[in-house]
């Protein structure tokens, strides 16, 4: 009796062709669809039906012919060239098909018993992306889920190497001294989120202020550090942000390691936007430094165009990951010989179960080469550059920042330039109305406590002509939000 899940050849081979034909033909016509057609969750409810588990099973080519059109239809479409909200990338078109390859042998990369070509494979992608940024071939790490995950990753390593077995055996509450962490204003929430889930609370971590280059501080981060000292407390890391989410800004990473290493903190870098782009031969001296972190965190999935989930931990000495991750319960038999000894991913990392996250990453880091890489990455940093000089010359838009591939700008009415109340009001609405619009898609920054628009390019597709319309397009819309905001009630 055959399987009620189960697909025969045939049928599999005919519901793939035509999957694959219509998904050729939406990428090949994404320019030409809205970004987004902002209908509401209930309008999007209804389009899908079946509010109740189905008693009885529907053919698989049926479901297929209606999810489809849906999603290419009603997704917010982070592929198109006019998407520049958040940090989600435009996807490699061979990305997913590395998915289907990878789902269809369906390998469990958590131990090499269980994966022996995926581990590999995964073993040399992250090689190639420690030599893509510049680092020495010592480095070792692993594929997680995003920026979340490879953070997390590094702060238990991180917390491991400083305070040893002990934390393991015996957790916080039995440390001298209370355990803290150093990160600029401007860090991403993970690392509340890392403070607040493992134990140590979010008053563990010392925020340190940013220059006016949005950059954190070095010499109040030693200050902090020595007042801490002074007290009691137990410093085990600085976090350095290549990056940052809001401005691009990258933190002195020389200054923080040499930090660091005055005081034997582990220093990490959130890189997880940005790091790829110490490629760059013009960007290297922004990322100066960079070698002396402990482990890094970079998305693939972000500036290295690979679909969701791809994120990467580095870490300098990888037995720091063994150390705090490993462990030999019986009911594995996973076990390493002297002559032959095995990799097996889940003694690195938080999961056991670990899905083939590397596949996509391999085959786009081979399609496109370091070179093909250095050229998508500088291109989307000039047209970045040409988005604030565009923006600096309009005479109703002012140009704030402009740091790797993210500028902020805002809209300014000629007679209101000098409210910043309404200025704030003014561009959440209009940012409100251009999501919804279609047309164009940005997302919002706090610079210098202006509320800003935000245009994060890291998108293959984007060109010049997209930004020079996107100018227009705001300007227009900036002009009617204007207009109705002034309309008096």
């Amino acid at each position: 009796m055959t399987s009620p899940i189960e697909l025969q050849p045939e049928e599999f081979k005919a519901i793939g062709h035509q999957l694959i034909d219509m998904i050729a033909g939406f990428i090949g016509g994404i320019a030409h669809r809205p970004v987004t057609t902002g209908k509401t969750a209930k309008e999007l409810q209804q389009l899908l039906g079946a509010p109740s588990l189905p008693g009885e099973g529907t053919p698989a080519a049926e479901i297929f012919s209606k999810i489809t059109p849906l999603l290419f239809n009603d997704s917010l479409l982070n592929g198109h060239p006019k998407f520049m909200g958040y940090i989600t990338s435009s996807a490699a078109p061979a990305g997913a098909l590395a998915d289907l390859l990878a789902a269809a042998v369906n390998p469990n990369v958590g131990a090499q018993i269980l994966s022996p070509v995926a581990t590999e494979v995964e073993k040399c992608t992250i090689k190639w992306l420690a030599e893509f940024i510049g680092l020495d071939q010592g480095y070792g790490g692993l594929l997680v889920s995003g920026g979340n995950m490879a953070n997390f990753t590094a702060f238990l390593v991180a917390r491991t190497a400083k305070a040893g077995n002990a934390i393991k055996e015996e957790g916080l509450n039995n440390t001298s001294g209370r355990m803290l962490v150093y990160c600029s204003q401007n860090t991403h929430t993970w690392i509340e989120k890392a403070a607040a889930l493992f134990g140590h609370g979010t008053r563990a971590i010392r925020w340190i202020p940013t220059d006016i280059f949005d950059r954190m501080d070095t010499v109040l981060l030693e200050k902090t550090i020595k007042e801490d000292l002074q007290a009691g407390a137990r410093p085990f890391m600085v976090v350095g942000t290549a990056g940052d989410v809001s401005s691009g800004a990258v933190d002195d990473l020389r200054a923080i390691a040499g930090v660091c290493k005055t005081y034997d903190l582990w220093f990490h870098i959130d890189g997880a936007y940005g790091m790829p782009a110490a490629a760059i031969p013009g960007q290297q001296k922004v990322f100066d430094g960079m070698k002396e972190a402990d482990s890094i965190a970079l998305d693939p999935h972000k500036w290295l165009y690979c679909p969701l989930e791809a994120g990467c931990t580095l870490v300098k000495d990888p037995r720091h990951l063994t150390d705090t991750y490993s462990s030999h319960p019986a009911y594995y038999n996973f076990n390493s010989t002297e002559d032959d000894p095995v990799h097996n991913y889940y003694e690195r990392g938080l999961q056991n179960s670990r899905g083939f996250r590397a596949l996509k990453v391999w085959i786009a880091l081979q399609q496109a080469g370091k070179t093909g890489y250095i050229k998508m990455i500088n291109k989307n940093i000039q047209l970045s550059r040409l988005l604030f000089e565009l923006a600096e010359k309009h005479p109703q838009l002012e140009a704030v920042t402009q740091h790797l591939s993210i500028t902020t700008f805002r809209y300014v009415p000629p007679a209101r330039g000098e409210d910043a109340q309404y200025l704030d009001k003014l561009n959440e609405t209009l940012l409100n109305r251009l999501q919804q619009g279609g047309k164009v898609f940005l997302s919002n920054a706090v610079i210098h406590k202006k509320y800003c628009l935000r245009a994060c390019i890291v998108n293959f597709r984007t060109s010049k002509k997209d930004i020079e319309e996107m100018i227009e397009i705001i300007a227009k819309e900036g002009e009617r939000t204007h207009q109705h905001l002034s309309v008096p009630v």
